[in-house]
């Protein structure tokens, strides 16, 4: 049976949340959406993300939120229920590193800001070393970044859902900033070049009149 973000998210604990706020209902019933595997928009969504946030927990049961960023793309898709990315070396706390040992469970929130798109997934994440897969550790490599792989994390695809827009900010890189103002930059060229000539010509007139 395929699973579905809710069959996961949603605990006792949860319906009696929901019970109490008169909005349990909306959520009770089949939900024709099946989650257990990627789409080619989620594949397309992923590929074009130079960061995320990713959800650990610890054995004493407290959350660990951390961010992740590289390259566009850094996220692989592997396969439609497999994502994998090279762990590269930061402040060597090893929080995420530990809670993974402990409890493989793994919640990544995949933000598109300009768009106002949010994707959330549940996946169970798998330590490897570098030389363990040598076909995955060639997939997730970029000898261009500067950085050093410590590990690879293999996630397997539990489920995942799409959030609605609601309170998402829209926020630009500065990649995105540049190429929006492409177009400006472009215009003000040609404007600079057209008061240029103008000049120019003025300038003759006066000293023909001269």
């Amino acid at each position: 049976m395929p699973y579905h973000f809710l069959e996961v998210a949603v605990t006792p604990s949860v319906r009696a949340a929901q019970a109490e706020m008169g909005v349990e209902q909306i959520w009770l019933g089949p939900h024709d959406r099946p989650s257990d595997a990627l789409t080619d928009a989620e594949v397309a969504f992923i590929a074009s993300r130079d960061s995320f946030y990713m959800a650990s927990v610890s054995e004493t049961g407290w959350p660990y939120v951390q961010h992740r960023g590289g390259k566009a793309g850094f996220l692989k898709v592997v396969d439609k229920q497999t994502l994998a990315f090279a762990d590269y070396r930061g402040n060597r706390q090893y929080i995420s590193a530990g809670n993974f040992s402990a409890n493989d469970r793994a919640c990544l929130f995949l933000m598109d800001y300009p768009r106002r798109a949010r994707l959330k997934i549940y996946a169970h994440v798998e330590r490897l070393t570098l030389d363990a897969d040598e076909a995955l550790t060639d997939l997730v490599s970029d000898e261009t970044y500067k950085g050093r792989a410590e590990r690879i994390f293999k996630l397997r695809l539990e489920a995942f859902d799409w959030n609605c827009p609601q309170h998402i900010t829209p926020r630009y890189t500065e990649d995105e900033v540049e190429r929006a103002i492409v177009p400006l930059r472009q215009r003000l060229a040609e404007l600079e070049a057209d008061n240029a000539a103008l000049r120019a010509r003025l300038g003759e007139q006066v000293h023909d009149g001269s």
